[in-house]
């Protein structure tokens, strides 16, 4: 009898902890669901609907890029600074019934998404 007791105690604590993890496994979006529900959203909403990213990247511009392109220094004066930043994020986006992209880049402009891509070779 006590082995009986013993097993069960030992299947409802994997119960549980399988129940635990699964609850907090990120959710999973279709391509055309993301794109709508992120498009032109602040940092702050993706942060409370997704996470933290796996990675971060800031945009940096070259310091001569003004330069390389004739005129365009001039109209840069009168122009406000903007901010690029790009999220990852791994497995969140299907596109299809049975596959995540393995990879899902959120780009920023001035704390606004204005560009998503999915990849599957990074």
């Amino acid at each position: 009898m006590k082995f009986y007791s013993k097993m069960s105690a030992v299947i409802i604590a994997f119960a549980v902890l399988f129940s635990a993890a699964s609850a907090f496994a990120a959710k999973a979006y279709d391509e055309n669901a993301f794109i709508n529900g992120f498009s032109g959203k602040s940092k702050k909403v993706v942060l409370e609907k997704l996470g933290q990213p796996f990675k971060k990247q800031q945009s940096v511009k070259p310091s001569n890029a003004g330069n390389m392109i004739a005129g365009m220094a001039k109209g840069e004066q009168n122009s406000k600074p903007v901010q690029v930043e790009m999220w990852y994020y791994k497995n969140i986006v299907k596109y299809d019934a049975k596959n995540t992209y393995k990879e899902t880049e959120v780009t920023f402009v001035n704390d606004k998404v204005v560009n998503i891509g999915f990849f599957n070779n990074r």
